[in-house]
């Protein structure tokens, strides 16, 4: 078997006093309270950040709905232990203030004062009413864990328990005779009365979860007395907090679901979503039933005392008065979906997740998106069955929930059809473009393997270019060899030739200036003797020998 946990927050006016010893996390020892006071208002952080003053209020306003704060009265009574330790204490300060008014007694025997008025105290302490019983101005919010909890032995859930409903004609001594089996384990117990006249909350602390798994065991479902039906309706309490409202506490909470605070909104809701089952009857015209609708306090009650149309019953946005659906958690009243759609988008903004039909007080949950059965409990042997209507009122309510499966069939059919439709062109889309780009790919294969081609042609080249630059260098270099030995015999041929050439110009020179001499002396010449008379003595230095030429056979030769 699994429950769910809920979690109780108390949201308090700006100028109200907060109670004593309220907050309770089960998960105190794993989490400090600061990562836990940060994990609640995460969500309401988020909402209200960048805001001004005038969008914060409206925001609040808007998730805070048609409730109205109210005035709570919270009693508080502690343990056995923590009573007798009080007392104690009690009579150990009595015990010292007497010693002390002695002691204040002699001293004044020893000095008289001049006058009596001097022995006045200028003060006097003065308390009235309960110490026990704190009186706060606010809302109190129930929330459930979106996960179930087994309850299995060696699972972790929580050692405060609530009863969420207590009829109001059981006294506060009825009470503790109820719990007084447990009395060794309970640690404190908080009685929370609202202005609902028929009921209140208590929540017990006990010493430890196994003893809250005992009193779970033992009292969940058992009738408070024989002689009234009202049975203990118990739920594990994961965390117990108050917040003010300007912090944001009628905001959503991260992975809770609000429940109704309302004990008749409440039984319209299937068990399995809250836990809580608390009449016998389906309050089919009973007056002890329908009493319970006196309560002002919860707006869908007061909507629902005037089922037939009136000029209230209209949507808060648009101000039609068909199809109708109010919030159960704020009492917000907005059109179907089929309308306009306010009552889905006031869930959309507050993430209040019941809603009831006005007409015939069906209730629907937009989370699971289908509406939910409340379920009674037989008198006979108490088992859970589904509650049975008779007459047309049933039938067309199976009418009405049967033609909303249908259209609800319809649209996801015609979605799901557009859906296809859109994932068929999309298919054709891709197609082509796989087609395209298979042409692309295709006519870039074919580039990349002429690229191949000519690339491998411009490499054979290359190499080939090589081999021949190599050859032609080596040629180079045996022609410049060759070219460097022609001129060197070019150079010595030149040489020879220009001494020739100089030889034959003094040769020619010569036979010029014979042929300019006398005739005699070209023949001496021609013989090879030249006789050349002496000259004086002064020109003899001069001379430059004996005046003898070298016969004309030696120069010849010399010419030749």
């Amino acid at each position: 078997m699994s429950v769910s946990l809920v979690v109780i927050r108390l949201e308090l006016a700006e100028h109200s006093p907060v109670p004593a010893d309220f907050g309770f996390s089960a998960a105190a020892g794993e989490m400090s309270d600061e990562e836990i006071k940060q994990k609640t208002l995460a969500s309401a952080v988020a909402s209200l950040e960048g805001k001004s003053p005038g969008e914060k209020a409206a925001i609040i306003h808007q998730h805070l709905g048609h409730r109205e704060m109210t005035d709570m009265i919270i009693e508080t009574m502690k343990c056995k232990p923590e009573l007798k330790a009080t007392m104690e204490d009690r009579k150990s300060s009595k015990a010292s203030s007497t010693a002390q008014r002695s002691k204040e007694q002699n001293n004044e025997c020893i000095n008289t004062p001049d006058s009596p008025s001097k022995q006045l105290p200028d003060q006097i302490s003065f308390f009235s009413g309960n110490p026990s019983v704190e009186i706060v101005h606010g809302i109190m919010h129930l929330y459930k864990t979106n996960k179930m909890t087994s309850l299995k032995e060696d699972v972790r859930r929580s050692a405060m328990l609530c009863i969420l409903t207590v009829p109001a004609t059981m006294t506060s001594h009825d009470l503790m005779k109820f719990v007084a089996p447990f009395n060794e384990v309970i640690e404190q117990m908080k009685i929370i009365r609202d202005s609902t006249p028929n009921q209140y909350m208590v929540l017990i602390k006990f010493s430890a979860q196994t003893d809250a798994d005992s009193f779970y065991m033992a009292c969940n479902g058992r009738q408070f007395n024989s002689i009234e039906d009202d049975v203990c309706q118990l739920v594990y309490v994961e965390r117990a907090e108050v917040l003010k409202s300007e912090d944001g506490a009628s905001l959503p909470v991260m992975d809770l679901t609000e429940l109704p605070k309302c004990t008749v909104c409440l039984e319209r809701m299937d068990e399995s979503v809250n836990g809580i089952l608390t009449t016998l009857c389906n309050h089919s015209f009973h007056s002890q039933c329908l009493q319970r609708w006196d309560d002002t306090t919860c707006p869908v009650c007061r909507y629902c005392q005037t089922p037939e149309p009136v000029e209230e019953n209209k949507c808060f946005e648009c101000g039609v008065q068909e199809n109708l659906w109010i919030c159960l958690i704020c009492g917000h009243i907005g059109c179907g979906r089929y309308v306009s759609r306010h009552a889905y988008k006031h869930f959309e903004e507050t993430q209040h997740t019941y809603a009831m039909q006005l007409t015939n007080h069906r209730v629907w949950d937009y989370a699971g998106d289908n509406y939910v059965h409340r379920l009674v409990a037989s008198k006979t042997d108490g088992k859970i069955v589904q509650y049975e209507c008779e007459g047309d009122t049933c039938q067309e309510e199976k009418i009405d929930a049967l033609q909303l499966e249908i259209n609800n069939m319809k649209t996801k059919f015609k979605e799901t059809i557009e859906k296809c439709d859109n994932l068929e062109h999309r298919l054709n889309d891709l197609l082509k473009e796989k087609q395209s780009v298979e042409r692309k790919c295709t006519q870039l294969n074919t580039k990349v393997a002429k690229l191949t081609t000519e690339l491998k042609e411009e490499q054979e080249m290359n190499k080939c270019l090589r081999a021949n630059q190599v050859l032609l260098q080596n040629k180079l270099k045996e022609e410049e060899r060759v070219l460097k030995e022609t001129c060197d015999q070019k150079d010595l041929q030149i040489t020879e030739i220009q001494e020739q050439l100089r030889d034959v110009m003094f040769y020619l020179e010569t036979q010029q200036k014979i042929n300019h001499l006398p005739a005699e002396t070209r023949q001496e010449i021609q013989e090879g003797q030249i006789n050349i008379a002496m000259a004086s003595a002064s020109s003899a230095p001069s001379s430059g020998g004996s005046g003898k030429l070298p016969s004309r056979k030696g120069r010849s030769k010399r010419g030749k």
